[in-house]
């Protein structure tokens, strides 16, 4: 459901009006390669579920974290080094494990990606996805949303603006949310006093939080004109710099109570400062970015509390809270992001948070680049406000990004929805190389990466709507490279709408979506178009060699040791919801590689893995997974994720009719037979060209699926069965599970 429109009149009541032709969105950006910061058109976003989408008013551009990013962006490759060498490190981990060229290849990719910039704004609900039912297409709303014409923001991100608060004022609710989560931690109470250091747009805004909460407040800055605005704040005393001996006899013998530090600096001479005047077991709270060279005699003769303040408040950076619309319970979590940012709307409406008078700066959406060159000069900024259209155009999720023509009799349309690192870095390329190949329509969620990789890649368009692609009468394929939940749901409606598909692993994450794909496929019959998971490995050279090796053998025993590394337990790949969890996202590789070696279907699974009394770790990535193959053979994989990714990490060793083979790192095979022979490769082949090829090839000339529907299908259930055996403790029978579906 989209809203008729809306306007914003200077009293802030919104007025319905006549639907408008369709138009691009623009959306703020930095490059990160060059440093470049600009304006880009792009597909407008949709309402996933827990989602709502917001057409912006006006947002607050902040000159503190916003600078920092846009100055990182535009320092050179070395410099952004020594600035993030959290970054360098990992660099040079995945170096030893993937090597230069892989390393190299990624690593550019993502400087290559532009970074949306902002995360305060207000505007008017377009659109509620799935769930959410507490707001309406109408509603006026401030958000934690980027800047851009439209946004997609989690319902947790959302606060309703009062009757009386205009558009501009509610854009500096999530800015000010920061200053009231550092406000909160430093627990003032009534009657203290409290020193803020560092009077910029988030020190303004803290000074007014302290006063409407009853304490008494100092604040210090470097510059004289902010002493003078902290004091129309509500400031009782200021003073420039850091004047130990003023805040002394401001707060008496004892020092300060309480101290917020939201100033943006390498020194250290803020903490030092704030350690000197806080009283004996006095809090500290860092809301800024300071030096953290913490001196020990003051914290431990006082036994001061040093707390870093998070951002907006509990919730924020939790994708099960931004993403899934999990809300903390209200008893346990008085104030979260949400509930920070209801409270800054209520003070602004109350008169008690007049954020109006922080802005010092205008600019039209379009002009956002000069916002930019302003806030990292040394002009005095403090509230830059970018303004949008009062009354847009419905944006448009679809952008052309080059001339329409017909797709060529010898050209193979191909669309694309994703475009993660897999698709840009290893899809990408590989199919360049498969001939003629018409590059379509790219979809992904978020409207700026696929009109950035779209353009970057070739396609005629780009759309953050998938029906785009399916009815496209030039496309003929469709890749699904999208996050696990979504595969089993596209994979149906690309089939339902004629269109082959190549869907990268797994086919799906639970077993009702295997049988809705199963049901499909069977319907569909003889016209159903072909359908291949992206199981590369049954293509690499090194396991079509010993496939051929073992040819003349019947039953025999595979083993397949997967060591990929730990992922953390809140990646979205450990979520069942998501990511399906390891096993069914990852371990499946292993389980089909077993299943081409084998030659057959698994028929039944066990899988144990380790246990761990009273901790909060994932053991589900340290299994082992028996299958019993249709044929006799028996199969084996040991997927081990506890192990050090600088470590070997895959190793296949088959074993039967008196021949031995082992597969090394996929660049090595060693066969026995009486006597040995060593096959070296040099390179890492693990099938992805391969199998590309083998789907190409298939579409253009017909006839049998490269991996059979029965393989297909066969090892989608055994991977969810290994899930299941773990659960239950037995093994499980996949033809007892096969002939109930």
């Amino acid at each position: 459901m989209v809203a008729a429109g809306w306007t914003s009149p200077p009293d802030g009541i919104t007025t319905p009006f006549a639907p408008f032709e369709e138009t691009f969105m623009q959306q703020v950006v930095q490059e990160v390669r060059t440093g470049k910061t600009g304006v880009r058109e792009i597909p407008a976003p949709v309402a996933s579920a827990g989602q709502v989408v917001v057409a912006t008013a006006a947002s607050l551009v902040s000159a503190g974290t916003e600078r920092y990013v846009v100055e990182l962006a535009r320092k050179s490759l070395i410099g952004k080094a020594r600035e993030r060498p959290d970054h360098v490190r990992r660099v040079l981990q995945k170096l030893k494990s993937d090597g230069l060229v892989t390393t190299t290849q990624q690593v550019m990719a993502k400087l290559d990606e532009p970074m949306p910039l902002g995360y305060s704004s207000a505007g008017v609900i377009l659109e509620c996805g799935r769930g959410v039912q507490e707001y309406k297409p109408g509603d006026r709303v401030a958000t934690a949303g980027p800047h851009a014409g439209v946004v997609s923001v989690g319902r947790n991100l959302v606060a309703r603006i009062p009757e009386g608060v205009s558009f501009e004022q509610a854009a500096y609710t999530s800015v000010a949310s920061i200053g009231l989560e550092g406000v909160r931690l430093a627990r003032a109470t009534l009657g203290e006093r409290v020193l803020v250091i560092g009077l910029g747009l988030i020190g303004q805004i803290c000074v007014a939080l302290l006063k409407a909460q009853g304490c008494r407040v100092f604040g210090t800055d470097i510059d004289p004109a902010k002493l003078e605005l902290a004091k129309t704040f509500g400031a009782d005393a200021v003073g420039l710099g850091s004047p130990r001996q003023a805040v002394r006899d401001f707060a008496g013998a004892q020092g300060v109570d309480a101290v917020v530090i939201t100033a943006a600096t390498q020194s250290n001479e803020p903490i030092e400062f704030a350690a000197e005047v806080t009283r004996a077991k006095g809090r500290i709270v860092l809301v800024g970015v300071v030096g953290l060279n913490l001196p020990r005699a003051p914290f431990f003769l006082k036994e001061l509390e040093f707390t870093v303040s998070s951002s907006l408040g509990p919730g924020r950076m939790d994708p099960s809270y931004e993403d899934k619309g999990v809300d903390y319970p209200f008893g346990h979590v008085r104030w979260t992001a949400q509930r920070n940012m209801e409270a800054i709307l209520d003070l602004i409406a109350q008169g008690k948070l007049p954020v109006e008078k922080l802005t010092t700066h205008r600019f039209a959406i379009a002009q956002a680049a000069e916002a930019y060159d302003l806030i990292t000069s040394d002009a005095p900024v403090l509230g830059a406000v970018l303004t949008y259209p009062d009354s847009p155009a419905v944006p448009s999720r679809r952008v052309d990004l080059r001339a329409s023509r017909a797709v060529g009799a010898s050209e193979l349309g191909v669309s694309l929805i994703g475009a993660g690192n897999y698709a840009r870095l290893v899809m990408m390329p590989a199919f360049a190389k498969l001939g003629p190949v018409r590059w379509r329509g790219l979809s992904t969620a978020r409207g700026l990466n696929a009109e950035h990789s779209g353009r970057k890649m070739d396609f005629d368009f780009a759309t953050t709507e998938v029906d785009e692609l399916f009815n496209d009468p030039g496309t003929r394929a469709v890749f699904v490279a999208t996050r696990h939940d979504l595969h089993a749901d596209l994979v149906i409606r690309a089939l339902r709408a004629g269109k082959h598909v190549f869907v990268e692993k797994p086919l799906c994450i639970t077993e009702d979506e295997l049988a809705r794909v199963r049901e499909t496929v069977e319907s569909l019959g003889r016209d159903c178009p072909m359908l291949m998971v992206g199981f590369n490995r049954r293509f690499a050279p090194a396991l079509d060699r010993v496939r051929g090796f073992f040819s003349d053998v019947g039953a025999r025993t595979v083993s397949f040791r997967f060591a990929p590394g730990a992922i953390p337990a809140n990646a979205w790949p450990q979520d069942e919801d998501i990511g399906g969890g390891r096993i069914v996202g990852e371990a499946c590789h292993a389980i089909d590689a077993c299943v081409a070696l084998q030659g057959s279907g698994p028929v039944k699974v066990y899988a144990e893995s380790v246990a761990m009394n009273r901790g909060l770790e994932t053991t589900d990535d340290q299994v082992f997974i028996t299958v019993r193959h249709a044929n006799g053979g028996v199969s084996n994989v040991s997927y081990q994720a506890a192990g050090d990714r600088a470590g070997p990490v895959e190793r296949i060793e088959v074993f039967g009719g008196g021949r031995t083979a082992v597969i090394d790192e996929w660049d090595a095979v060693t066969l026995w037979k009486g006597e040995r022979r060593t096959d070296e490769k040099g390179n890492k082949d693990r099938g992805h060209a391969a199998g590309f090829k083998a789907f190409v090839d298939a579409v253009r000339r017909g006839g049998a699926w490269p991996i059979s529907w029965e393989e297909t299908y066969g090892t989608a259930l055994a991977s969810l069965m290994a899930v299941r055996s773990l659960r239950e403790g037995l093994p499980v029978s996949l033809t007892d599970e096969q002939a109930g579906a």
